[in-house]
């Protein structure tokens, strides 16, 4: 929705945004006027500091009259803040198809010599390059080379974009990423300029960060209403509260709150880190390690993290090196068990490994002798026996001796004897059989 900047009152949120860190809510305390009509000293005002960035469009679009408004503008924009080189410093940049650092943060210290310099700028004419403008401000102006202070110093880093145009490059993802940067982005839209260009490219919230006016000769109508926040002598925007993450302002007071993952104590000033590890404010899988205001996960012994950082999946824990088993790792769920060859036990240690005895009752099939052999067993037979061509049983053995000369011819009398009796005995025999017939 378009606004035109004639109506009083309106859009007080975007001079607030400019002052204050992004920590810093609420509305500004209105400073009342001179009964003459006249601004307040600038002596009198004294904003936080920041480190200012103007990026100006300077397009075919924008004629020369135009442009000079916009001049004006800035140089009124100077007058508001309390520039120097402790408090807010200020850069501008002058873009179209190509982009111009006009001057740095580090150049000027003092209103006269920024209004001097602005002065002077020319417009450069052709395309609208808006993503270019603020990747450029990231890679060339707020470097602390270029004059921006550290990030110890908490010093607020804020760009003001003015258009009257469409981008016409990709102006999405650097703004996303500025912002990410800790950049706060304001943008002021003129006449044609694309609203939703705008919202894409501002900071949240957008009704603080996105405005529009209908011409550039009314765009001088904003330095009043930045000056009523700059000049806003709260605690919160002078430093001088006792709140030690976030200061809300509430109306001339304020109050105390905390940053995400703390919670505000008792005494309503200091803060205490949540347990993120409680049950229902975590997504680990398995282990949730608290860390001062968030939160970490890790895996149980046996498990490894997986790239979602929140679930586990089970180690290979029989991996060379992982187990201390002898001989067979068994890998379990996570765990493992060691187990043994054939031909080995387990020993009570339930890692190292024993050769069996494989000659013991019932673990061989040998008839009459098992020998042992490491790992394995062979068959044997007690004397007199021979062992069969199976390996395992055994049969007597026929055996042959060596007979002596002597005992031959004790064999030779002893078997003619034998033949004598019988002889004899035959014929005998054959008298006793004709006597009885």
């Amino acid at each position: 929705m378009r606004r035109a900047f004639a109506i009083p009152g309106c859009c007080l949120a975007l001079a607030l945004a400019l002052l204050l860190p992004p920590v810093t809510r609420g509305l500004p305390h209105r400073r009342q006027p001179r009964p003459d009509g006249a601004p307040a000293a600038d002596a009198a005002c004294k904003n936080r500091p920041l480190d200012l960035v103007f990026i100006i469009d300077s397009s075919r679009s924008v004629r020369p009259e135009e442009f000079e408004k916009v001049k004006i503008f800035l140089s009124k924009m100077i007058d508001t803040l309390d520039v120097g080189e402790r408090t807010t410093r200020v850069a501008v940049m002058n873009y179209a198809s190509t982009v111009k650092v006009e001057f740095p943060l580090r150049t000027y210290f003092d209103k006269a010599s920024m209004k001097t310099a602005i002065s002077h700028i020319e417009p450069l004419s052709a395309g609208t390059m808006t993503g270019l403008a603020i990747q450029t401000a990231m890679d060339e102006v707020f470097t602390e080379e270029m004059g921006t202070r550290p990030a110890t110093f908490n010093i607020p880093k804020v760009v003001i974009v003015v258009t009257d145009g469409r981008p016409q490059d990709q102006v999405q993802d650097v703004a996303a990423s500025a912002r990410t940067a800790g950049i706060e982005i304001y943008a002021v839209g003129v006449d044609r300029a694309d609203m939703q260009s705008l919202r894409i490219m501002a900071s949240e919230p957008l009704d603080e960060h996105v405005f529009y006016v209908e011409t550039y000769g009314v765009i001088e109508k904003l330095t009043s209403k930045f000056r009523e926040t700059f000049c806003a002598a709260t605690a919160c925007a002078l430093g001088t509260h006792d709140c030690e993450q976030v200061c809300v302002s509430n109306g001339g007071s304020y109050l105390c709150d905390c940053y995400e993952g703390y919670t505000l104590n008792s005494d309503k000033r200091t803060c205490s880190a949540v347990d993120m590890c409680a049950p229902g404010r975590h997504e680990c899988d398995q282990i949730c390690v608290s860390n001062n205001g968030s939160y970490a996960c890790e895996c149980y012994e046996g498990y490894t993290l997986n790239p979602d950082k929140k679930t586990c999946s089970a180690t290979d824990t029989c991996a060379p090196g992982r187990h201390d088993c002898a001989q067979v790792c068994l890998s379990n769920d996570g765990s493992y068990s060691c187990d043994c060859f054939e031909g080995y036990t387990l020993n009570p240690d339930k890692k190292t490994c024993s050769a069996v005895d494989m000659c013991a009752p019932g673990r061989h099939d040998c008839e009459q002798v098992c020998v042992r052999d490491d790992l394995f067993y062979t068959c044997d037979c007690y004397q007199g026996y021979t062992l069969n061509p199976d390996k395992k049983t055994c049969s007597r053995a026929v055996t042959s001796s060596l007979v002596t000369t002597e005992e031959s011819c004790k064999c030779e009398a002893i078997a003619a004897l034998q033949d004598s009796v019988t002889s004899r005995l035959e014929a005998l025999s054959t008298k006793y059989i004709l006597f009885v017939t």
